[in-house]
């Protein structure tokens, strides 16, 4: 036993010298991009796995037609990046293979269809090497229901908390497993600023600080307590501490939700509590994402690559929207705000108010290739 432990501690110390040297990263920083002044942008466009390709295909389509000036005159690049699929990555053994990683390390921004994670085994998450590949520590989730008063913008730690060492957990055979969760300052202090920042600029007065740190005390306790050191620099904008089981009721209960704005999570949190306001916003096909660092970002559909549909066949009627929606976001971040207010009034007319064409996922339903007409035409209309 004393040599299991002896194993499990060497282990934990290389994980610790591991994030401490990624901590000095972050306080060494990195230069944020200037869209709006660059000659050219390249993006980034990956299929990714199930659905990926369907939805990506449509989406394409769709940008294509509100880029075509700029694709024209050279100022927008799109490339298409190959090695996201299951298949490629299995064989490889490798969640984001190397010459993949490089080619989107070639790109401004990257606009991703969703991947498949295995189950069991070692292989993580392709999104979660992404995010950290790239300093992807922003995630960014909008949702809005107008008629209710929602109107909602999640910002979660996107490069922390339980995600960042998930692979890499330590096991006693046949005692016990353990798994484990970070939070740095720099890394929290920043992600505070985003959300605080997003606040200040677009006339939001409060931000709700989600934890559970009446539990974590040392992880939870310490996103909180940094938050508020970064809320103290935003004296107009209030700073309030809620529980995340708390606040999964507060979402569903109408006589509360619509009094927040600005959400500020750590990782786990925000990524299951973004779901369950997707699904009051529609469905999590409704819902884009973006995350974004300071030299990277990548936009992509919150949810997953749906395996059963391709099982069953229905693959085509899987619904583009929330792809599109994290299209917009694009557009938005590198500075083509014009293109974005299109598309969102596109697809506003085409989700909520005319429903001409409404994808189900199944075949009682639009084929996406026939959603995506109706937002062409939609397009050209406006």
């Amino acid at each position: 036993m004393n040599e299991a432990i002896d194993r499990v501690v060497e282990q934990f110390r290389t994980l610790l010298t591991e994030q401490i040297a990624r901590t000095e990263k972050i306080e060494r920083g990195a230069q944020a991009k200037n869209f709006a002044a660059m000659d050219k942008i390249v993006i980034g466009v990956a299929g990714g796995d199930g659905i990926g390709p369907i939805i990506m295909r449509e989406t394409r389509r769709v940008m294509d037609a509100l880029l075509a000036d700029e694709i024209a005159s050279g100022r927008v690049e799109i490339r298409d990046i190959d090695g996201l699929t299951i298949e490629n990555r299995l064989a490889l053994h490798q969640s984001v293979p190397a010459d993949t990683l490089a080619a989107i390390k070639s790109c401004d921004v990257l606009l991703k269809g969703p991947t498949t994670t295995p189950k069991g085994g070692t292989m993580e998450s392709a999104n979660v090497t992404l995010r950290r590949e790239l300093d992807l520590y922003a995630n960014v989730r909008p949702v809005a229901v107008p008629e209710e008063g929602i109107d909602w913008i999640f910002y979660r730690e996107n490069t922390e908390g339980e995600y960042v060492l998930g692979s890499r957990g330590v096991e006693i055979p046949g005692k016990l497993a353990m798994d484990f969760k970070v939070t740095t300052v720099p890394g929290t202090k920043r992600i505070a600023r985003a959300a605080f920042e997003y606040a200040k600029n677009n006339g939001k007065k409060s931000v709700a600080i989600v934890t559970k740190a009446n539990i974590m005390k040392k992880t939870d306790g310490s996103f909180s307590a940094l938050c508020h050191e970064v809320a103290a620099d935003y004296p107009g904008i209030e700073a309030e501490d809620w529980y995340i089981d708390i606040m999964t009721a507060n979402l569903v209960n109408p006589a509360i939700r619509s009094r927040f704005q600005v959400f500020l999570l750590p990782n786990l949190y925000g990524d299951i509590i973004t779901d369950e306001a997707a699904q009051i916003q529609g469905g999590v096909g409704t819902a884009g994402s973006a995350n974004i660092g300071d030299e990277y970002a990548m936009f992509e559909a919150i949810h997953g690559s749906a395996p059963r549909m391709i099982e069953e066949g229905l693959g085509e009627y899987a619904n583009p929207s929330s792809l599109m929606r994290a299209l917009e976001m694009l557009l938005r971040h590198i500075a083509l705000t014009d293109r974005a207010e299109k598309l969102s009034r596109a697809l506003n007319i085409c989700c909520e108010s005319e429903k001409k064409v409404v994808v189900t996922g199944d075949r009682s339903g639009a084929t996406c290739a026939a959603f995506a007409d109706y937002v062409l035409d939609t397009l050209k209309k406006l």
